[in-house]
């Protein structure tokens, strides 16, 4: 994954995998299952960011799963390690993209519908090759971040939409982002242009396992985002993935990212493994820095999985990449989110 790009120079290195969540993280969060591995959110905001009329969220059904989002997968357990699978067989479990979504039908906008499970079809090529993103509905929930202006060579990280009642949360990488102030998204974004606008991140969610301890097995961040000049929410033009929780390690998933020096979006499908007790690993070629953030897409029920980041904030080669197991920690950071930009 090669040395996964930050906004900020300073970038934490992990030796070894570590197997167990730092000190920090035995502080539980409200309304999630105790575990060893769950802790308090931390949230970053702009001052006085203009925000879309507030969206009620329902009140949560069980204390261990965000009603805001259809979390799939089993309820979280209270075990200190996620379950394991065995590897689905590839040439069953990949499906290909939906159509893409035009740049017209995006001027008229309608609250999305959380998406429908992908059906299993025929992957689009080999699994464990690498190539540009062909322009489908779902790539267009996934775009690159920029500091400043939306030009050639200005974006830093990947970022991708989460399906929410607010319509306007974004998953990134926590390594990537600590202030939003300046940070604009652009979904769908493809040499020098954003077919379907830009979105301005007015806040960044993140757990204090890693805002105090750059805990890996916590390098995720949910992302708030203002409405555009035209007062549309970003999951009003583009759609959302929505978030799924305790998935099998053997799961096949299509990798997005934004190569820092590139001006296209990459996709690469392949079965992940489990690199230790909170992180998937997947071998996809050619991933360099800016690909952080990037959203793990699961072929069998179109749910994101995970983000580029993680073990070696994504890992420190080109061709394998990581990232934090995503269960009921996230799920908890989803929900203060969305309660946050809810309010």
């Amino acid at each position: 994954m090669g040395q996964h790009r930050r906004r900020t120079p300073r970038r934490r290195r992990f030796l070894a995998p570590t197997l167990v969540t730092t000190a920090l993280s035995v502080l539980t969060v409200a309304a999630v299952v105790v575990g060893t591995h769950s802790l308090t959110p931390r949230a970053t905001a702009v001052a006085s960011p203009a925000t879309s009329a507030a969206v009620a969220l329902p009140v949560p059904g069980t204390p261990s799963v965000p009603a805001a989002v259809p979390v799939t997968g089993t309820e979280p357990s209270v075990s200190s390690e996620p379950s394991e699978s065995s590897a689905p067989d590839p040439a069953t479990e990949s499906a290909a993209p939906p159509p893409a979504p035009t740049p017209a039908a995006a001027a008229t906008p309608t609250p999305a519908p959380a998406p429908a499970p992908a059906a299993p079809a025929p992957a689009d090529g080999p699994l464990g090759t690498t190539a540009t993103a062909p322009a489908t509905a779902e790539a267009a929930t996934v775009g690159a971040l920029f500091t400043g202006a939306v030009r050639p060579g200005n974006h830093f990280c990947t970022a991708s939409v989460l399906h929410s009642t607010t319509g306007n949360l974004l998953l990134t990488a926590a390594h990537c982002i600590e202030d939003p102030s300046g940070v604009t998204f652009a979904p769908g974004y493809r040499d020098g242009k954003a077919p379907y606008g830009t979105w301005r991140v007015t806040g960044v969610h993140t757990t204090t396992g890693w805002s105090h301890g750059g805990d890996q097995d916590e390098d995720f961040a949910v992302l708030e985002t203002a409405a555009d000049d035209s007062g549309r929410r970003v999951e009003d033009v583009v759609g959302g993935n929505t978030l799924g929780t305790d998935e099998p390690f053997g799961t096949t998933v299509r990798l997005y990212g934004y190569p820092a020096g590139g001006e296209q979006p990459l996709l690469c499908t392949n079965t992940t493994g489990r690199q230790s007790a909170y992180q998937r690993v997947v071998d996809c070629p050619n991933y360099p820095g800016g690909t952080s953030g990037g959203p793990w897409i699961s072929t069998a029920t179109g749910h994101v999985v995970g983000a580029i980041g993680g073990y070696q904030q994504g890992g420190d080669t080109d061709d394998t990449s990581y990232s934090a197991y995503f269960d009921h920690t996230i799920a908890a950071l989803y929900a203060e989110a969305a309660a946050a930009a809810a309010s």
